[in-house]
């Protein structure tokens, strides 16, 4: 058993978070018009890993949201800013590491049909994110979830269905941060930093994704099932070579009253022409880079249930349950495995997340390599961490 910080230690910390936070609550926020609305968030965030003898409140990230409409234009950006406490105790300050998450602009040709042109999110998979949980799966860090791209993206919304086609020349590129490749909100092909064991240093371009659902009632389940795919063009700059990413998926997102049900079974193959292995391939995000295994299938399940009632100053309480599992091709390497269960509520103008994280081979859970487990693994053993984010958005 490893001992736990003093209370007087806890309280000191929450005291030092919340003279940094409250003063910005009321600076930043900006006046709202008919078209313009300018807002964001401040966010705090408290990790808890009794194994690695982690117990820390700390301030979490500042975020600038942009967001115009109008009957012909539209568009929506979001700056974030990161730094000074942890899990970034390395640079000085917050705003030593910033990315934009995303920054484009839209036109709405008719009622059912929108063009958007900027860093916007690409159509793959369960949208916005595969499930509800606050700190995303094993998706995300294999570069499949919640990723931002600069290209342009098409539309088409019908009662019955949804077709979204895009096309993005090149990565939503570099922000400010200390990696040579990770300097951004997304997860993307990068050219790996000095301490990934041979890391590999590869352009992804020309990244083409088409999506397509149907909505449909299954049992009571309003319903709607789907499939994805992508591929674009890996240029690798030690070789000269030119690699192939592609990846498929098919899902379904269903909701019965309160009960709430995400799947996905997704397959993604990467043959890069790498210097040295082409098992695995460099990826990086939020200011790290790591190996990914080349080749592997990806299988999300997501449930979730609504209370029907307030409770006190408490709203919109959610309770969820996420596993995801990346099994891999190659059979020497190591399956990686995150399992979420968590809730998420309003207490009076914070929204808090409270979730349970349980990963194996998993480079953010529990102390796993950060650099090998989602390629040949890490640990091998199911590692523990609670994390709790508290928001303040505006």
């Amino acid at each position: 058993m490893h001992r736990l910080h003093s209370k007087s230690h806890l309280y000191l910390s929450l005291a030092t978070s919340l003279v940094i936070i409250l003063p910005l609550e009321f600076t930043v926020a900006a006046p709202v018009t008919d078209n313009l609305d300018i807002g964001g968030a401040i966010r705090a965030r408290f990790d808890y890993d009794p194994d690695r003898d982690i117990q820390k409140l700390s301030l979490d990230t500042i975020r600038l949201d942009v967001n115009y409409k109008s009957d012909s234009w539209i568009g929506s950006g979001s700056y974030r800013c990161y730094g000074g406490s942890y899990p970034y105790e390395y640079v000085d300050s917050i705003c030593d590491i910033a990315f934009p998450s995303h920054a484009w602009v839209g036109y709405r040709i008719d009622q059912g049909q929108q063009v958007h042109v900027g860093l916007n999110q690409v159509p793959f998979g369960l949208q916005p994110y595969f499930g509800g949980t606050f700190f995303e799966g094993i998706g995300n860090v294999i570069g499949l979830e919640d990723v931002h791209n600069l290209g342009v993206k098409y539309i088409k919304d019908t009662p019955d269905w949804n077709l979204q086609a895009a096309y993005y020349p090149i990565d939503g590129g570099q922000g400010k941060g200390t990696s040579r490749g990770g300097k951004s909100y997304s997860t993307n092909i990068a050219d790996a930093d000095d301490y990934v064991v041979d890391g590999s240093d590869n352009i992804e371009k020309n990244k083409i994704a088409l999506r397509y659902t149907r909505k449909l009632e299954i049992s009571n389940w309003a319903s709607e099932i789907g499939g994805s795919a992508f591929t674009s063009t890996l240029e690798n700059q030690d070789t000269d070579k030119n690699g192939r990413r592609s990846a498929f998926a098919a899902h379904y997102s269903g909701k019965n009253g309160p009960f709430g049900v995400e799947l996905q079974a997704a397959r993604q193959i990467i043959s890069p022409e790498n210097s040295g292995s082409n098992k695995y391939i460099t990826f990086g995000g939020y200011d790290g880079t790591f190996n990914v295994a080349a080749k592997g299938n990806l299988y999300v399940a997501h449930v979730s249930y609504d209370l029907p009632d307030n409770y006190w100053l408490i709203s919109g309480m959610q309770i969820y349950s996420n596993y995801s599992l990346f099994d891999k091709s190659e059979s020497a390497f190591k399956n990686s495995q995150r399992f979420i269960v968590g809730t998420s509520f309003s207490f009076k103008d914070l929204y808090i997340y409270v979730e349970w994280l349980h990963g194996k081979n998993d480079p953010y859970v529990g102390g796993s390599s950060y650099t090998d487990s989602l390629a040949m693994g890490g640990s091998d053993q199911w590692e523990n961490q609670l994390y709790t984010n508290i928001g303040y958005y505006f």
